[in-house]
């Protein structure tokens, strides 16, 4: 019968500790009770009054340290620096006033969104909000089967497909980049700055759905995501944009004297006017030339919503520099004019190189003639409205459908596909 460990302490151990002799505490130390064969003694436990003290001692000093903290907390309240921004606070400082506000170099208190100044900019980020969408909304089943068939698409619309994609897939990241990195920081408009982190996000939605569209179509994602590496005419557009926006990025860059102000100035024609207003549109005619024809239907949609988004960032970056403009007149100077419709041409040609490159044959209704005087005709939209004189004589429209595509409401079938226009907030007016 085994005995519990209060049983192998009863009656037994008991009479063997009364029967042994009674020892001089005051010479003798009580032995410890042996230690089981095979293990070592180990260090001698603290006596409880010790461990009483010690705890009590690190009571002491945990309020000490939480006194200390606190102290330090208040005294950092104390003298704490009311600044916010570019601008020094004053308590019980004027409010801001409509006057107050400009687009750069403005010292009002950049957290007071209203009164507005310019109308417009909030307007466009509500309508931004409006038009709201996601990739995983549209339907790529089609295209996918489409694109995995062996006769599905020709050689030439399989390379149109790739470049676009391609470029695309990495130009909206490196306008993302531009615009909070460098844009956002010397807008000095808070309502402009409400609309700026609506495009932001949208920027990003827009990267979201090209790699999508590529993880969807089962592409090489190393083969599309370094075509701004590999393929010369991608790669020069790609060079270009970086070029004339990448000094803004510098952290040390600040406006206020006149070369730095049209620096921003510089940045803001060639992001807005060149890389959105120009470089895209070469590759979204050719995809949603496709999507006219019935096929890669998912892809174009893609590109549908997202053509909606950038016409609508081209406005308000046109009209962002045109308020520039009316509010710094001394930096419209007539050099400046020249530089502007000389970046406005060589953005042109790279995207006329860019067509060839990706038409070297008619294909879907069009070929790289075409797409010359339809980058033509688009190069002197971005100089009328900055107010610079046209650089093309007699060039028209080839495909007047686009303009139909951007400006106008379409009727589609709900239950076929979602309707462009869908918005979360009420109906747009373009």
């Amino acid at each position: 019968m085994l005995l519990s460990w209060d049983d192998y302490h009863g009656d037994e151990f008991n009479a063997a500790k009364a029967q042994a002799p009674a020892a001089d505490s005051s010479t003798v130390t009580e032995a410890p009770p042996a230690e089981p064969p095979g293990i070592e003694q180990s260090a001698a436990p603290l006596e409880e009054p010790q461990q009483k003290e010690t705890t009590a001692e690190n009571a002491e000093d945990k309020v000490t340290g939480n006194s200390s903290n606190v102290e330090r907390a208040q005294a950092a309240v104390e003298t704490l620096d009311v600044a916010a921004g570019l601008e020094e606070l004053e308590m019980g400082a004027a409010r801001v006033r409509v006057d107050d506000k400009a687009m750069i170099n403005c010292r009002a208190d950049l957290n007071q969104l209203v009164p507005f100044k310019y109308d417009w900019a909030w307007q466009k980020y509500l309508d931004g909000c409006a038009n709201h969408w996601m990739p995983q909304e549209i339907n790529m089943t089609a295209d996918v089967a489409l694109w995995k068939s062996s006769d599905g698409l020709t050689e030439d619309e399989r390379t149109i497909v790739k470049r676009n994609l391609g470029f695309f897939s990495t130009a909206d990241s490196l306008v993302a980049n531009n615009l909070v990195l460098a844009v956002y920081r010397h807008i000095t408009n808070p309502e402009c700055r409400q609309y700026l982190l609506r495009q932001a996000f949208e920027e990003a939605i827009h990267t979201h759905a090209y790699q999508y569209c590529i993880e969807s179509l089962g592409m090489d994602e190393g083969e599309i995501f370094n075509m701004y590496r590999e393929i010369p005419s991608v790669a020069k557009k790609a060079a270009w944009g970086l070029q004339h926006t990448e000094d803004l990025g510098n952290p040390n860059f600040q406006t206020g004297t006149t070369e730095a102000d049209q620096a921003l100035l510089r940045n803001l024609v060639a992001f807005y006017c060149v890389l959105e207003g120009i470089f895209f549109y070469c590759g979204f005619t050719q995809i949603l030339s496709m999507g006219r024809r019935n096929k890669m239907t998912g892809t174009s949609e893609q590109f549908q919503y997202i053509l909606r988004d950038e016409s609508m960032h081209l406005n308000f970056g046109i009209d962002v520099i045109n308020q520039i403009k009316l509010e710094n007149p001394h930096l419209w100077t007539e050099s400046f004019k020249q530089e502007c419709i000389d970046m406005i041409l060589q953005g042109t040609q790279l995207e006329i190189e860019y067509a060839r490159d990706t038409m070297p044959r008619g294909v879907l209704g069009m070929n790289a003639n075409t797409m010359e005087e339809y980058l033509k005709f688009i190069a002197n939209r971005r100089l009328a409205q900055l107010g610079l004189p046209e650089q093309f004589s007699k060039v028209q429209n080839p495909f007047p459908w686009m303009s139909e595509i951007m400006d106008l409401r379409k009727e589609k079938n709900f239950f076929e596909t979602r309707v462009i226009e869908y918005q979360t907030g009420g109906a747009l007016s373009w």
